[in-house]
């Protein structure tokens, strides 16, 4: 089971993997993950939400 942590902040900092992730992404899909932070509690979490966003890109 994936490790959960309080929020997006604390998953970059504590998972390395979670945060290389987080900042290949474009500009504008950290920032939309950024205002919904608080629901970003896993690098699942974070995938499966960035993956619904760059799916408009297509």
């Amino acid at each position: 089971m994936p490790k959960k942590y309080p929020d997006l902040k604390a998953l970059v900092t504590e998972d390395k993997e979670a945060y290389n992730y987080f900042i290949s992404l474009p500009d504008y899909v950290r920032e939309q993950i950024s205002q919904r932070s608080s629901h970003i509690n896993s690098f699942e979490s974070l995938k499966d939400y960035a993956e619904n966003l760059l799916r408009g890109d297509d």
